[in-house]
């Protein structure tokens, strides 16, 4: 998956990114392979690494955290950032590093103009999603054979109007590269049709009316500050198998946990090979004062 660019002018070379075109440089067995038994790396709250250090606490926090940023910011928005942040890597350079799933935690600024819509964990992002899309979909254009799902949620503070805006920004951005609802494709057929996007949305409403849009994609959640019980938990996740066949429009469930340092947690993480019952492929993206952990959790399919 490596190569070399030319550098334009001259007789030398760039270095291409290791894991830029990584789809198109699978094994012919695995382009007939449908999307939800591929392992595909994804990075947790994907925007963080934009925050804005001057922005509001957000509305949906507790209104204790809100009182105290506007009370005590510059004691209580550091604390928040540290928190916040999971990514140091901006967009472009995790579809470069091989992310192909991105956690886009969508939300309208109250302060705002009516119709910018910015990203948001805890605090809210500098960049716009419209500005995010475009720079996705040039990204795309560049690397036709590389596919990429967007998982659009939260949604904090849109109204009917604002979803609708929204959906109408991805289908101007995507256009023909947007893969419509139905059974999980395989890369085969996706490069035949010259579809790139799998947009997933967690809104009932725009799903019924948008063909687009694909369900809400699941994702294990631990919630442990021990090293011992996450893994207890993801043991336990995966004895539980699959969930059967992905239900129509969800092509994988996810899974999602903090404290990559710990060493107890980085064994068990080398534990994993294609020979258990259950493969796990998982990519770490450091950011801010803590790491995450984003993987995708698939039994191994039989080529």
């Amino acid at each position: 998956m490596g190569g070399q660019l030319s550098a334009p002018g001259g007789g030398g070379s760039l270095p291409r990114p290791v894991n830029a075109d990584w789809m198109s440089a699978l094994c012919p067995r695995l382009w007939d392979v449908p999307l939800h038994h591929l392992s595909i790396p994804g990075s947790h709250d994907t925007m963080t690494y934009c925050l804005n250090k001057r922005s509001p606490i957000s509305h949906s926090q507790s209104w204790l955290l809100q009182l105290l940023g506007k009370l005590l910011p510059c004691v209580t928005r550091p604390m928040v950032l540290k928190w916040s942040v999971t990514q140091a890597l901006d967009v472009t350079k995790q579809l470069d590093a091989g992310v192909r799933y991105l956690d886009l935690r969508v939300a309208h600024v109250p302060e705002g103009s009516r119709r910018n819509l910015h990203f948001v964990h805890f605090v809210y992002t500098t960049a716009l999603v419209e500005d995010t899309l475009t720079e996705i979909s040039e990204w795309l254009e560049r690397h036709p054979r590389e596919v990429v799902i967007l998982a659009c949620r939260d949604f904090e503070g849109l109204t009917e109007e604002l979803h609708e805006y929204l959906v109408a920004c991805v289908r101007n951005i995507f256009g023909d590269m947007l893969c419509p609802r139905g059974e999980v494709p395989t890369l085969r057929q996706l490069w035949a049709r010259g579809q790139q996007v799998l947009l997933s949305y967690e809104d009932e409403r725009m799903l019924s009316r948008h063909r687009e849009l694909w369900p809400g994609l699941p994702y294990w959640w631990a919630d442990q500050a021990k090293p011992t019980e996450l893994v207890r938990y993801l043991e336990h996740m995966k004895s539980c198998g699959r969930p059967g066949k992905a239900a129509q429009g969800q092509p994988e469930e996810q899974a999602a946990c903090d404290g990559v340092s710990h060493l107890s947690i980085l064994n068990w993480i080398t534990s994993q090979s294609p020979l258990c019952h259950v493969e796990s492929h998982v990519h770490r993206f450091r950011g801010g004062g803590r790491g995450r952990l984003w993987g995708r959790y698939s039994t191994r399919h039989p080529l």
